[in-house]
């Protein structure tokens, strides 16, 4: 009898087998001339063709290199950790934690001269240009615990912001690297217990840490039911304001209604028309995740506003259509950016691409028919003007051929056709995130 392979691991979801590199890729459209670079996306391709979760598979990272107006290649290659190549596990039977075992299956970001594989549950891992695997990275033996799939780089200083979380105390501990890549802070952040810390936000003034009633649960593991992590109706929610210029300083925490939140889309800073100290955060917002009755919800954006002089949280939902894999123009990460995107992914219905305006509460989208599924879109910018023109780009899926497409659309005028459509020569399974990496911000052909 032929047993159906789990959600996780059919159609879309289901791993390839194979690494490939392939030249002169066929394009419908024309690829902007001023693109030249990688477009470079992570996510769990299991080596075994088996995994327990759909965030448990072993990293693969699919990139296309766009030069002079041409799709020149195509490759996919696997994350060569210790998991990978030796079967290692973050934590043995004994006890013990080894952070360069793990998937690198979440993220794929550039720093100080580095691309970089990340998972939130170990050390991230170096990877070439070609995306051949260099090893695990620590920050030259400094960086003592994990390292979250979403570190923020500030526009201004070229620090990069991130945190890390563990199933033992201290639970939380955030970090920050100078523009060199040099690890220069690292320091606890209080919290009761190990909750699922996925993201995090960061503004020119400000990081800001989510305490969220997803926590780890023992019984879950003893189970073997997929994730560690459960919601908990008696954790309660908060966020916790650490000052950039005093990160050694206290974290002043503000309660806020239970909910969860995968991804922050950005931050900033402002002064209210009362005067009063801000910070505004955008975040796509789950009412509740991971019951252990098994109910689903899915996020919409939301913003929080924070005021720091009142010591009060304004809570308020800003659009109803469900997405998620939020993304700016990174220029203007911790700045007040105007507009930001997010995914729509439904395999069996309509499925698009969202452009927020942030301030005037405009929604336009870019709709991709009847079973094509975009992932994460990625700012790729036009000039060097943060925040001006640019194009989203991201894979895309067809159910009916079975196939997959680099897309890119103009982000000004999403309702338009795609300016270019990449033809693959793979398909690319569903993933995580991902980042267009230009030439002229230190990348190599």
């Amino acid at each position: 009898m032929t047993t159906a392979p789990a959600p996780h691991l059919a159609g879309n979801y289901a791993p390839v087998e194979q690494e490939l590199t392939a030249y002169d890729l066929p394009v419908t459209g024309q690829i902007p001339p001023a693109l030249s670079g990688w477009y470079l996306r992570n996510g769990p391709n299991p080596h075994d063709a088996a995994s327990g979760h759909w965030f448990f598979g072993d990293g693969m990272v699919h990139g296309v290199r766009l030069e002079a107006g041409r799709a020149v290649s195509y490759r996919n290659r696997w994350v060569r950790t210790s998991t990978f190549t030796a079967g290692a596990k973050v934590n043995d039977t004994e006890g013990n934690l080894d952070l360069t075992a793990g998937t690198a299956n979440t993220h794929v970001v550039r720093h100080a001269g580095r691309t970089l594989a990340l998972v939130e549950s170990s050390y991230p891992y170096e990877l070439t240009n070609e995306l051949d695997t260099v090893g695990s990275y620590d920050f030259d033996g400094k960086l003592r615990t994990a390292m979250t799939a979403h570190p923020k780089t500030c526009p201004t200083t070229g620090e990069l912001h991130f945190f890390g979380y563990s199933l033992t105390a201290p639970y939380l501990t955030y970090h920050r690297a100078d523009a060199t890549g040099e690890l220069v802070i690292s320091r606890p952040i209080d919290v009761p217990a190990a909750t699922m810390n996925h993201d995090f936000h960061l503004s020119a003034g400000h990081v800001a840490f989510m305490d969220l009633p997803v926590v780890f649960d023992l019984e879950t593991v003893r189970s073997g039911a997929g994730m560690p992590f459960r919601w908990n109706d008696g954790y309660g929610a908060r966020l916790g304001v650490l000052r950039r210029d005093d990160p050694h300083g206290a974290v002043r925490w503000f309660s806020i209604d239970p909910c969860y939140v995968f991804h922050t889309l950005n931050a900033h800073d402002q002064v209210g028309p009362d005067g009063h100290e801000q910070i505004v955060l955008h975040v796509m917002r789950y009412p509740e995740l991971f019951r252990k009755d098994g109910r689903n919800h899915e996020a919409t954006l939301w913003r929080w506003t924070i005021d720091l002089t009142a010591g009060l949280v304004r809570e308020e939902q800003l659009d109803d259509r469900a997405a998620e894999f939020p993304r700016i123009d990174d220029r203007l990460a911790g700045l007040d950016s105007r507009h930001g995107q997010a995914t729509v992914a439904h395999p069996a219905g309509a499925s698009a691409l969202l452009r927020y305006d942030l301030r005037d509460g405009v929604v336009s989208s870019h709709e991709f028919g009847p079973g094509r599924t975009p992932g994460e879109a990625a700012f790729a910018p036009a000039d060097d003007r943060p925040g001006g023109d640019g194009w989203l780009m991201t894979y895309v899926h067809d159910a009916a051929t079975g196939t997959s497409d680099l897309v890119i659309v103009d982000a000004t005028e999403l309702a338009a056709p795609p300016v270019a459509t990449i033809h693959l020569p793979v398909r690319v399974p569903y993933g995580f995130h991902g980042n267009w990496l230009a030439d002229a911000d230190g990348s190599t052909g």
